[in-house]
């Protein structure tokens, strides 16, 4: 019998009642507390990062957060605005890898009308939004190197000239930035100022990966499931321990996103209530990946093979490889007749009929049946 823990998720609720899409949610006092809102987990690795945090918040110090995507940069450095002098100002945020170049000067520092085409009215930047307040730089290792005197000039006077103007302005800002690249290589290779790099890096903060934090798996797939169920209303009544132990032994290569994303689409494939993990290729091999100079069927056919593995070769209902392919099971049928993949024949049933050695089980990779709840 399949072993299952129980999660007591209340997420259905009256159809005229309106269900704001929650921004904090946890499932015990444990995950996520006061002092650490949205921060979800107790390792060693993590508390360890967040006490450096705490410490530095009361400061007004530049602070440099490094660390994977998908590490909870910014929830960090929202918890250090939070628990600042500066909580009372605001916390604007900027991804400077998301602004085109051309345009990044302007977003930070804003504009003056006619300073460029297309300006037709006078503009404040982030930095005098963020005023008395907190002004967030992710990828900050991503501004051009063009741009990078003018930011080292606002960090040590608190000074800037809008673009298109010559009135200098004073601000109050703290600046945290953020980073997933090596700047100390980017010094090096002659594409980040040192100055620069060393007025950032006041007081330097690590996030830990996943893959190092893996005790808190448990509690960040309760509290994802948990905010997923309540904004679909869909209700979740077990999580079986074979999803804990395959999610725990995923790399995960995107972290904390990459897993946040794989609960809500298990949320979304829970129809029975029972929260299992999706298809997704629970350790990376780079010696079995498919050849850089295979064609798009065989690619196809791989990935097809693989999913109908997982699945004990059932192509139709909930547990299917239809499903987790995202296809009709005809059309899987379709696909599978025109790339070959089949033995003796394609049962009514949407089974395949794969001939089994005497001395082999009829299914090598178990590890979707087992998350099937035994049926007496």
């Amino acid at each position: 019998m399949s072993t299952a823990v129980i999660v007591p998720i209340q997420s259905e609720l009256p159809p005229s009642q309106v269900t704001p899409r929650p921004k904090r949610v946890a499932n015990s006092a444990s995950d996520c507390t006061d002092d650490t809102p949205g921060i979800v987990g107790t390792s060693e690795a993590l508390q360890h990062a967040l006490g450096l945090a705490r410490i530095v918040a009361p400061t007004d110090s530049t602070v440099l957060i490094c660390g994977e995507t998908g590490t909870g940069k910014e929830l960090c450095a929202q918890l250090i605005h939070e628990q600042s002098l500066r909580s009372a100002g605001p916390f604007v945020r900027l991804n400077c890898a998301a602004i085109p170049e051309g345009l990044l000067e302007s977003e930070l520092f804003g504009h003056e009308r006619g300073a460029f085409t297309g300006a037709v009215t006078q503009r404040a930047g982030r930095f005098e939004a963020a005023h008395g307040g907190t002004l967030f730089l992710d990828e900050v290792g991503e501004i051009p190197l063009s741009l990078q005197p003018k930011l080292l000039r606002v960090l040590q006077e608190q000074e800037f000239e809008r673009l298109g103007s010559s009135r200098t302005l004073s601000v109050d800002v703290r600046v945290i930035a953020a980073t997933n690249r090596d700047l100390t290589t980017l010094v090096e290779e002659k594409a980040f100022r040192a100055d620069l790099f060393y007025r950032l890096n006041v007081f330097p903060l690590t996030l830990p990966p996943l893959r190092d934090r893996r005790e808190d798996i448990a509690s960040l797939v309760r509290h994802f499931a948990s905010g997923a169920a309540m904004t679909m209303r869909r209700q979740i009544r077990s999580i079986p321990s074979e999803t804990f132990q395959l999610l725990e032994q995923h790399s995960w290569p995107g972290n904390v996103r990459e897993l946040q994303n794989v609960i809500e689409r298990a949320v979304i494939l829970a129809e029975d209530g029972i929260l299992r993990v999706p298809f997704f290729e629970p350790k990376r091999d780079i010696h079995t990946a498919p050849s850089s100079r295979a064609t798009l069927s065989e690619v196809e056919r791989d990935h097809i093979v693989r999913v109908l593995d997982e699945t004990g070769w059932l192509i139709g209902g909930p547990s299917g490889a239809a499903r987790y392919l995202g296809l009709p099971r005809t059309t899987l049928i379709s696909k599978m007749r025109r790339l070959g993949i089949r033995s003796a024949s394609l049962s009514k049933a949407g089974r395949v009929s794969e001939p089994v050695a005497q001395d082999q089980p009829a299914n090598l990779n178990p590890s979707y049946a087992s998350l099937v709840p035994d049926r007496a």
